[in-house]
């Protein structure tokens, strides 16, 4: 599975193309097998193919995809219970099936059989039915082009060993059909900057100039993961208005009174 593209993320972009009606679902999972082979959906009894298991969701009623991308100590994303977030966690992506009323955890793991068959499973769990808390869009990007500022000050602060600068690849954004042109925007910068925290090396540093270079370099993946997040959910973000998430995000007023 490519760094810059993990596969949870582009089951939620196609998935969530598919679901506006954007692309059939023959496309959405085409896409998804040419970028990291055959894939199924597995509990402890069955195994069924994405492709079916997609439609069967439609028939159920799902609304939406969404994108988890957390990391040790931030379950960006996710909502519970634990084994779906340790799940998560473990396996540094996963993606949410929303339907009414509950949700489902796909959490993905390579999927190797004999000698030529390469492709993904996704373990099917159970997921908590409660809005995440996820920055929107254009929050995202004001805290991505902080964080880059932050890290630029910081690591041109940092004198080390230069070997040449690196070459960083015009990376796809991984979106699909349909998102919003701010949404691929931000989706093509974090990209990029996934590339960047790869190639950041420590070498040939002090223990304090490797503080100083990791600090940022950890915020700056986190502002990374946060925006690839909330890049994912605009489509869903669109669709509904912000009226729609705002109700979503907070209890009403009866919950509030315990009624």
């Amino acid at each position: 599975m490519h760094p810059d593209s993990p596969i949870s993320a582009t089951l939620v972009a196609w998935g969530n193309a598919w679901l506006a009606g954007h692309v059939g679902l023959d496309e959405a999972v085409d896409r998804l097998e040419r970028a990291a082979g055959p894939q199924v959906v597995s509990t402890e009894v069955t195994e069924t193919p994405l492709r079916g298991f997609l439609a069967d969701l439609r028939v159920e009623g799902m609304t939406a995809l969404r994108l988890s991308l957390p990391a040790p100590g931030d379950p960006l994303g996710l909502t519970g219970p634990p084994p779906f977030t340790m799940a998560a966690v473990d396996a540094g992506q996963a993606a949410t099936a929303v339907l009414p009323g509950r949700c489902l955890g796909l959490v993905p793991s390579p999927d190797l059989r004999g000698s030529s068959y390469s492709g993904v499973r996704w373990t099917l769990m159970e997921a908590r039915a409660a809005v995440p808390d996820v920055p929107g869009l254009a929050d995202a990007e004001h805290e991505l082009t902080s964080a880059m500022r932050s890290a630029t000050d910081a690591l041109l602060s940092v004198d080390g060993p230069r070997e040449g600068q690196p070459s960083i690849r015009t990376a796809d954004d991984g979106l699909a059909p349909g998102y919003p042109p701010r949404a691929h925007r931000v989706a093509a910068l974090t990209a990029r900057l996934a590339s960047v925290l790869r190639l950041a090396d420590e070498r040939g540093l002090t223990s304090g100039q490797i503080a100083v270079r990791g600090q940022a370099l950890r915020d700056l993946d986190r502002a990374v993961r946060r925006a690839r997040v909330a890049a994912h959910n605009a489509i869903v973000e669109a669709r509904q208005g912000p009226d729609t998430l705002a109700r979503r995000a907070r209890p009403d007023s009866a919950q509030q009174r315990g009624g």
